[in-house]
């Protein structure tokens, strides 16, 4: 059950802040076999100049559009799953207009006793949720 979170500048109009998150959550389901209804996704938009996002070095520039995502999930998944995730997230956001060096990453693991999804319980350790297979 990840949790996305999209950062993005101001000015897309409802539908495509829509179809941004879809991708997403498109491209996880794809990888990670969750379960549709596991889509967890906040959207901020921010006025121009509250997100920063140069090129750490690799040579090339990122637009007004740049979409900053960050994933947060339990652990256990190989390097080569979560990389095939980002490549996933990039063709799917590629589709709905966003170029790759648009496309910005950070994915950050926990475990099962770090989730609660309401009534201030820890779901997964309760047994009230079934820990989601790797």
């Amino acid at each position: 059950m990840p949790l996305i979170r999209i950062d993005v500048n101001a000015g897309r109009t409802s539908d495509e802040i829509t179809r941004l998150s879809r991708a997403i959550h498109d491209a996880i389901l794809a990888e990670y076999r969750i379960p549709e209804r596991d889509y967890f996704h906040v959207v901020t938009e921010h006025v121009q100049g509250q997100i920063v996002a140069q090129d750490a070095g690799l040579g090339f520039e990122r637009t007004g559009g740049v979409v900053m995502i960050q994933i947060f999930t339990q652990g256990g998944r190989t390097q080569e799953a979560k990389e095939a995730l980002f490549a996933a997230i990039a063709a799917n956001l590629a589709d709905v207009g966003v170029p790759g060096e648009d496309v910005f990453i950070g994915y950050v693991e926990n475990g099962a006793g770090d989730w609660s999804f309401g009534f201030g319980r820890a779901q997964y350790v309760t047994g009230e949720l079934a820990v989601p297979a790797r």
